[in-house]
């Protein structure tokens, strides 16, 4: 029985790391893959590299998606107390992954033949292999991605982690102000996905406009378009555009039924953008057939009301206005600001 292990941080995890699991896998009757993390050190390498926290179990988490057909591969994930990098301890987190693994150990991998000097000593009766020391497979490294920026490495992520780091644009604002038209011409632009607003998915389906809806549609909105925003993400390239988001759902809600839904309220609390695009109401209102507040009185205090939940919930948005090619000037130099390399 062959057992082996290949243990890293994998902050993140790419594609090197998973040439290498998946060639570590065919050498062994079972591998371990090892995720090793201590908060203090992982918070500090994540902010000197201007990302995202990444926790252990949504690291384990990329590499179980990436070998869920492997029957061989087992992922473990074992806390280094205490390991901040100049002062590593190797025996002692040797002791912790034999103690994890409760096998013994044939046979360990890594990228570096460095490491001989200390896995001789921690499992002396395994082989070291190491895995494409140069990188000539996969010409990367996650200190290189920390260092220069998850964007202009975003091949070498694997289809698991870009989700994680893909920005998210909410693009908001009150009727007719061009907030579709804008999305999808982003979306074209940046070669991503995008969310539609589902309000309009279910008055289309009702087929009278705004007069019948009733609090149940507006959960299935908010639900309905949480839905949909979790499935696109999983297709974005770097950024996913989202037309209208909770807080204007919880708007209409105010303005057609004369209170604000509670449900809307925790979906607002939960939801997480990257930016907030409001789009002024200073372009013609257009009649589609759904829309009732195109009088110029009606449009800017409800523009009003709507920026006020805003402010009212600590979102910070950032205003465009102009004709609609002026918009979508605007708009692409905020974007390019957000995921800029």
């Amino acid at each position: 029985m062959k057992v082996g292990f290949y243990g890293g941080k994998f902050m993140p995890f790419h594609q090197g790391h998973l040439y290498s699991t998946l060639k570590a896998s065919a050498m062994v009757d079972k591998l371990y893959v090892i995720v090793l993390y201590d908060e203090e050190r992982d918070r500090k390498l994540c902010e000197q590299g201007n990302m995202p926290y990444m926790p252990y179990k949504e690291r384990a988490l990329w590499i179980s998606q990436e070998t869920r057909d492997c029957p061989n591969i087992e992922i473990l994930y074992i806390e280094d107390a205490d390991s901040l990098d100049a002062d590593y301890n190797w025996l002692e987190g040797g002791k912790r992954i034999k103690a994890a693994i409760h096998e013994s150990i044939t046979h360990v991998f890594s990228s570096e033949s460095s490491y001989s000097k200390w896995f001789d000593q921690i499992y002396p009766e395994a082989e070291h292999i190491v895995l494409d020391e140069a990188r000539q497979m996969f010409p990367i490294s996650a200190t290189q991605i920390r260092t220069e920026g998850v964007y202009k490495h975003w091949d070498m992520l694997p289809m698991s982690v870009r989700p994680f780091f893909t920005k998210k644009v909410a693009v908001v604002g009150t009727e007719s102000c061009g907030k579709s038209t804008l999305v999808r011409n982003l979306a074209k632009l940046f070669q991503t996905t995008y969310v539609e607003e589902y309000g309009r998915t279910i008055c289309e389906e009702i087929g009278n406009g705004s007069d019948l809806i009733i609090d149940r549609h507006y959960e299935e909105i908010t639900y309905g378009h949480k839905h949909l925003e979790f499935q696109r993400l999983k297709q974005a390239n770097k950024v996913l555009f989202i037309d209208s988001e909770q807080v204007v759902t919880q708007y209409y809600t105010k303005v057609y039924q004369g209170y604000e839904l509670p449900i809307v309220e925790e979906a607002i609390a939960t939801q997480r953008y990257d930016l907030y695009l409001y789009l002024e109401p200073d372009v013609p209102w257009v009649e589609d057939g759904y829309r009732v507040l195109g009088e110029t009185s009606v449009r800017a205090s409800n523009n009003a009301l709507l920026k006020e939940m805003f402010a009212q919930r600590h979102i910070p948005i950032i205003t465009i206005e102009g004709t609609y090619n002026e918009r979508m000037e605007q708009a692409i130099q905020h974007v390019r600001a957000l995921i800029a390399i």
